[in-house]
């Protein structure tokens, strides 16, 4: 996308200038300062000279900050050439089966899981690795290593994002010549680009759903200090979450993580998704993939639903003395959010007749970390939420004097693991377990109102699998940003 996508973001400070930190020129003039998003509005601690590119400090205030030009690691003088290097986040000896000395676009059938490729700024296929499938994309040695780093930190964060797998860097082909370093994700299972949900002709209210799922996602990651720099609906992938969708971050090569965003960076940040998610309706209206949408006021939606979520999660709340009910008030509808407050202030007026409330610490997934506790089921937000309501609702009629923690394990085995061992194999890869537990819930609903009686689980279940599910497309392996010609063929076969 053109426009504002990945350029630093303006911070707020004495005459609005931005820090900026040493960056290597084009000319040769190693003075050269290439402009950086800060925290505020403080000079940025210089980087020492000498300081290795590879090595990512944690911190943004860490002496040693990568610059944004970068360099490779460097050899010493005389050395012959390196070999090859992997860095893992983990134990995976396959990743060395992999064909490393052969260019990603010449990589054989054999190594590369049978998933279209789509629009990408860089080289990305998808293999076949240890059981699962893993995307890896060809970059530079500094983007790479600061992507990885960046994921990882965010993984810890429990911020929404694809698991970062390795880096394999020093690749040379079989005739001594460099090869770019490239990094390794998982392909995150049952996920859906933005494009693959259009290639139905869907309604427009489902735009609507993943435009809230991307500011929810944003709102997150702003949370945690993270400053995107490239948001779009390309750069995320979406995950069906009992009638809504959980958005998952993909591309973080244009992010940085700050101890706190200021309000400047975080609005930039929004400008940035709002002329890219507009251009994105414009690309898929002109491959006749959604009408009826006005892309500009489309796009403002996720700065409105941003700002109410915002809003609602930090801004200060003035009641008076009489009113302190309205504290456990306000942490319920937190909670409905679907985000915990683990830290709130409370002060008084001069003339303590009003007291002022505000968040200070708030934690997204709420009603997850609930079903978890209860069940060990690691689901969506919304699908947790629907499930509880569910187990409640199960124990009130059933077992209501049991205790909740026993109660949670008989619906585990009597309505949950049932619905799932009763999924064919053939259509396992639909949609994942969570999801259908959920839809054969909603089914069984809608069959009773329809029909005016009670509708045993194992008549929905059955009537679901064959009438619903079995009509599904396969969602396990469904594209990764496809493009929009291909989706035009998939329009044509879904006809």
């Amino acid at each position: 996308m053109n426009g504002p996508a990945g350029t630093p973001a303006p911070t707020e400070g004495a005459g609005g200038s931005a820090a900026s930190t040493s960056s290597p020129d084009p000319s040769g003039d190693d003075n050269a300062t290439t402009a950086l998003p800060t925290p505020d509005a403080g000079a940025q601690p210089a980087t020492p000279s000498g300081t290795a590119a590879w090595e990512e400090p944690q911190e943004w205030s860490a002496k040693g900050r990568l610059p944004r030009g970068g360099t490779d690691r460097p050899r010493a003088e005389g050395a012959g050439p390196a070999s090859l290097s992997i860095t893992a986040a983990a134990t995976v000896p396959e990743l060395l089966d992999l064909p490393w000395d052969v260019p990603l676009e010449e990589w054989p059938e054999h190594n590369l899981a049978s998933l279209p490729r789509g629009i990408s700024r860089h080289v990305v296929r998808f293999a076949h690795l240890a059981g699962a499938v893993v995307a890896v994309k060809e970059t530079s040695d500094h983007i790479a290593r600061h992507e990885f780093h960046i994921l990882r930190r965010l993984q810890r964060l429990d911020v929404p994002c694809v698991e970062p797998v390795a880096i394999v860097s020093n690749r040379r082909d079989a005739d001594g010549q460099e090869l770019a370093t490239a990094l390794v994700t998982r392909h995150l299972k049952f996920s859906l680009p933005y494009r693959a949900l259009f290639s139905q002709q869907l309604k427009p209210d489902t735009l609507t759903r993943l435009i809230d799922a991307l500011a929810l996602l944003l709102v997150r990651l702003h949370l945690v200090g993270f400053y995107w720099g490239d948001v779009s609906l390309s750069n995320t992938l979406f995950r069906r979450d009992a009638g809504s969708f959980a958005a998952y971050l993909v591309d973080a090569e244009t992010g940085e993580i700050y101890p706190e965003l200021s309000a400047g960076q975080r609005e930039y940040d929004l400008e940035i998704a709002r002329v890219n998610i507009a251009g994105e309706l414009m690309d898929l209206m002109e491959g006749g993939l959604v009408d009826a949408v006005d892309p500009i006021e489309t796009s403002e939606r996720i700065m409105d639903s941003y700002r109410r979520l915002w809003s609602e999660l930090l801004d200060i709340e003035s009641f008076k003395a009489t009113d302190k009910w309205r504290v456990a008030e306000r942490i319920r509808r937190l909670n409905d959010l679907g985000f915990d407050v683990e830290e709130y202030s409370i002060t008084t007026s001069a003339e303590g007749t009003t007291f002022l409330l505000q968040p200070k610490v708030v934690d997204a997934g709420h009603h997850a970390r609930r079903l978890l506790r209860l069940t060990g089921l690691d689901v969506q937000e919304n699908q947790a939420r629907r499930l509880l309501n569910d187990m409640d609702t199960y124990r009130a009629a059933n077992h209501p004097d049991l205790d909740e923690d026993y109660a949670a394990h008989l619906w585990l085995q009597q309505v949950f693991e049932p619905i799932v061992r009763s999924i064919p194999r053939d259509l396992a890869g639909k949609l994942e377990p969570p999801e259908v537990v959920h839809e054969v819930l909603e089914h069984r609903w809608y069959m009773s109102e329809r029909q005016q009686r009670f509708i045993p689980l194992s008549e929905a279940v059955t009537s679901y699998m064959e009438d619903i599910l079995r009509h599904r497309r396969d969602e396990a392996n469904i594209l990764i940003n496809p493009d929009t010609r291909t989706l035009a063929v998939l329009s044509t076969e879904d006809d």
